[in-house]
């Protein structure tokens, strides 16, 4: 039998404030454990993002047990802990998603609705956005998101169908052969200790941890040229070239008053920063200029907050304050809010110098420091220094929002994470399968119709656009049209561990494809497939690789999912 153990990284986790949005069930539940408990379930479930929870609200319809743990005190991953609004397509709100995450998406927009004093446009708006971020049609705040998922998840809670542990981080996992047979988990509240066992497990964690802790083969970074025949893989593989992190941060802007913070510690050195990148970057980080995504030209921004009577304008070129504004004061009743507020996930916060992922825990320590500290330089940098259209420098008004968050420094309890380790799995998405370009040259009928390569596997459907951020190890963006996808079942399937599934970004994908399949309504569905699979597989008495190997087997999940309300292939093109 072999025991791996985690050497935990300190410094990566907030203080653990609660937030009050937080139903009991929930906050009590990693409490009820003493050193050395031991509990079972059908499925135990690594990671309490999007993938995670759309994995327990699946295997929880479907008749499973669960267990699901979270290292961090808020469930959502992304859209919470790392307080990052929706990335979608634009036709998420009519197709396009399961009918599962289309519900998150209204219940969000019913709790602004029946708890906060909406105006009257606001309340009346059938697809309300909160903050009227450009990025997100649904841009808003990071605890909403922890409420709304709670709220989902309750019921199966309340039945004792599902156990959920927060604060609570792998640090064991036990195998034999092909097999997990229990993972140990760490209390960070109290340093108490469980052991769960479970017939099925699924990493939803932010950075395939289990992955690693199981032994089971996995990719991280860029894959050569030669491995995966990909147009933009480079010619080398490159395991440490990974998508830059970003520490993501909430501010408003209260005019006339002083709320600039103390100056970081390395604000000197990311004052005079320039990435190093090919294509070059056009200048230092903490500027207005950056590259743009898909020409790679340099490009200038704007940044204008709010006034104490005017909202912020529109400008030539993007104003940074509209992009992920996560509140619009205009949707509330006047007084409601002093200001808009904003969330900073910006390319001047992408952390480029390193990695935290399979590295030594001082480096991680380290990157992770300095990432902190970029993010609270960009801050005391428009605070202080950043062009104004008045010919002034700084906006002294700007406040951290730490309660929008949720932390004591202000900044998202994790950070934001774009590239997880990868399953080598028995199909791996590649580039060709999912770009306008190379699609293009396969297909056969006009460019309204193409589509990725079709999948007879297909267990769910996703689109974005093909977007890598400047990596680790020195490339630029990586930004290409892509078309309307499917998700094969091949890519959850591990080429050795039997009953093993990714549940998140972690799936058989590439550095490239990644670019497609890391986002919020893609991660949601990739969790529900990941559920369902496992108490599918449970209700037939077979390993998951059975179903895809199987065509009755196959047949009969597809079926299923379907009727839960996921989409297996994009019918409103046709």
């Amino acid at each position: 039998m072999k025991r791996r153990k985690f050497i935990e990284n300190t410094g990566l986790l907030s203080a653990g404030i609660f937030s009050p949005l937080l139903l009991n069930a929930t906050q009590s539940a990693f409490f009820n454990f003493r050193t050395g408990s031991e509990l079972k379930s059908d499925i135990v479930i690594v990671g309490g993002g999007l993938g995670g929870c759309a994995a327990a609200l699946a295997a929880c319809r479907l008749g499973a047990s669960v267990i699901l743990t979270e290292p961090t005190d808020w469930i959502g991953g992304q859209v919470s802990q790392q307080a990052v609004p929706p990335d979608e397509h634009q036709w998420i709100e009519s197709f396009g998603r399961p009918e599962s995450y289309a519900r998150y998406r209204t219940l969000i927009r019913n709790y602004y609705k029946e708890n906060y004093p909406l105006s009257k446009s606001a309340k009346e708006a059938r697809y309300l956005n909160p903050g009227n971020g450009s990025v997100s049609r649904i841009c808003h705040e990071p605890a909403v998101s922890v409420a709304v998922l709670q709220s989902m998840l309750t019921p199966a809670v309340s039945k004792g169908q599902l156990q959920i542990f927060l604060n609570t981080q792998t640090i064991e996992v036990y195998t034999d052969k092909d097999i997990i047979q229990s993972i140990t988990f760490l209390n960070k509240n109290t340093g108490g200790t469980l052991v769960i066992k479970g017939r099925l497990f699924i990493d939803a964690s932010e950075e395939g941890d289990l992955l690693a802790l199981s032994g089971t083969e996995y990719v991280i970074g860029a894959e050569s040229q030669k491995q995966t025949g990909e147009p933009h893989a480079p010619e080398k593989a490159d395991p440490g070239n990974i998508q830059a992190l970003t520490y993501c941060f909430a501010m408003d802007h209260l005019e006339g008053e002083d709320h600039t913070i103390e100056k970081p510690a390395m604000y000197d050195f990311w004052r005079n920063y320039v990435p190093p990148l090919k294509p070059a970057w056009p200048g230092k980080i903490l500027s207005l200029d950056y590259s743009s995504p898909r020409t790679l030209v340099p490009k200038t921004l704007s940044f204008v907050p709010p006034g104490n009577l005017n909202p912020a304008p529109k400008t030539e070129s993007l104003n940074l304050w509209l992009y992920r504004r996560i509140i619009d004061h205009r949707n509330f009743q006047k007084g409601t809010y002093p200001s808009d507020i904003t969330l900073i996930n910006w390319p001047q916060n992408d952390y480029l110098p390193g990695n935290i992922t399979d590295v030594k825990k001082e480096v991680r320590e380290k990157n992770l420091y300095q990432a902190k500290q970029l993010s609270l330089s960009l801050l005391y940098w428009l605070q202080t220094e950043v062009p104004r259209p008045d010919g002034k420098q700084g906006w002294k008004g700007l406040r951290l929002r730490k309660d929008i968050v949720g932390t004591d420094d202000g900044l998202a309890k994790y950070p934001y994470i774009r590239e997880s380790r990868r399953i080598l799995s028995e199909y791996t998405i590649k580039e060709q399968d999912i770009t306008l370009e190379e699609r293009k040259k396969q297909a056969r009928k006009s460019n309204k119709q193409l589509l990725a390569k079709p999948y007879d596997d297909s267990v769910g459907i996703g689109y974005y656009h093909l977007d890598l951020h400047p990596s680790t190890g020195g490339n630029n963006y990586i930004d290409m049209a892509s078309v309307p996808f499917q998700i094969p079942l091949g890519a959850f399937i591990p080429k050795r561990m039997d009953n093993l599934i990714p549940g998140c970004k972690n799936i058989g994908t590439t550095h490239i494809s990644n670019g497609c399949y890391r986002l919020h309504p893609v991660e949601w569905s990739v969790g529900e497939a990941a559920g369902s699979l496992c108490a599918f597989s449970l209700a037939r008495k077979v390993i998951p690789r059975k179903v895809r190997k199987d065509q009755k087997l196959l047949r009969e999940f597809q079926t299923l999912l379907m009727k839960g309300g996921l989409e297996l292939e994009w019918t409103k093109f046709k």
